[in-house]
């Protein structure tokens, strides 16, 4: 768990940050271009809405943030923005210069929604170039700066957004999200299969909300079945990434607009998001060794190393 949050430190936590060179695994300095300056890019997606996708984005970026790393946070869901609501950020976008667009910095993480641009309740609707149009602009006109970890929350399924990730820019993986049950799983596999299909490595399978403890009787309640979501990791062949359990204060807080990672750095939860983040960080430390070793074959390396600086 995080506890206080403490100077930077290289000496603990988390492994050092290497550029995620790859679009796909394997294509080197070939493919979509990268965003200047951002190390790695980590989709966050799920195969059907309502496992929980948002708010594990968020609260995987707060965590990679309080380990001590420059962490922005786009929301790619054009037409259900969430994370405005989500991290109580309601303030109006500017551009210095009239040609980039200033993220909105909360819990020091920079963010980008189309909710920053509308009323919260105006609908979205618009044509899948118009949402190729609107991702593009977060990517290539946000004023990103450095960071080493964009965290980008997808909409769930299989659409207009996710190829429009893939085409433009070099992702450096994809987590996706599931619940235990059945018809939640049998959309794992469809996204699995998109992702390999556009050649974005799947970093791993997160399971939410896979239990919920008893305040009375202290017993694991596993109220969507149990052990699905490892069960699909194993037979994709991808990390299985954990179980993060039902927990009433982790929807109290996102509604309250202060994820709990935040709000309880101490509790289980947060604890559960802290092991998480870590082992997501760790995964993708061996995936760009594999690029770098494959690149290595066919030229100079143009990777950038260095130490992430972490809480212990």
């Amino acid at each position: 768990m995080f506890g206080k949050k403490k100077k930077q430190t290289t000496e603990a936590g988390l492994p050092p940050v290497t550029r995620g060179r790859h679009g796909g695994g394997i294509r080197g300095e070939e493919g979509p271009p990268a965003i200047e300056n951002v190390q790695n890019v980590i989709m966050v997606a799920s195969g059907k809405g309502g496992v929980g996708k948002s708010t594990v984005a968020t609260n995987l970026a707060c965590a990679l943030a309080r380990y001590g790393a420059k962490v922005g946070l786009m929301d790619a869901d054009i037409y259900g923005p969430s994370i405005p609501t989500m991290l109580d950020a309601q303030e109006e976008v500017f551009s210095k210069d009239g040609k980039t667009i200033q993220p909105i910095p909360k819990y020091g993480i920079k963010l980008m929604s189309m909710g920053f641009f509308l009323p919260a309740t105006k609908a979205m609707i618009w044509r899948g170039p118009m949402v190729h149009g609107a991702i593009t602009q977060f990517l290539r006109d946000v004023e990103w700066g450095e960071l080493d970890y964009l965290v980008v929350d997808m909409p769930p399924g299989t659409g207009d957004a996710q190829l429009t990730m893939a085409q433009a820019l070099k992702v450096t993986g994809a987590v996706i999200v599931s619940t235990p049950q059945a018809v939640a799983l049998a959309d794992v596999v469809r996204a699995k299969t998109m992702f390999d299909s556009v050649k974005i490595p799947v970093l791993g399978l997160v399971e939410n909300m896979a239990y919920f403890v008893c305040d009375g009787c202290d017993k694991k309640h596993f109220v969507f079945d149990h052990g699905g979501a490892r069960a699909a990791a194993e037979k994709m062949e991808v990390p299985f990434l954990g179980e993060l359990p039902l927990v009433t204060d982790v929807r109290e807080c996102g509604d309250k607009g202060m994820p709990i990672v935040e709000a309880m750095p101490e509790s289980p939860i947060a604890g559960a998001f802290a092991a998480f983040a870590k082992d997501l960080v760790e995964r993708i430390v061996v995936l760009n060794a594999e690029a770098e070793a494959i690149a290595e074959k066919t030229g100079p390396s143009k990777a950038a190393k260095r130490s992430l600086p972490v809480v212990s």
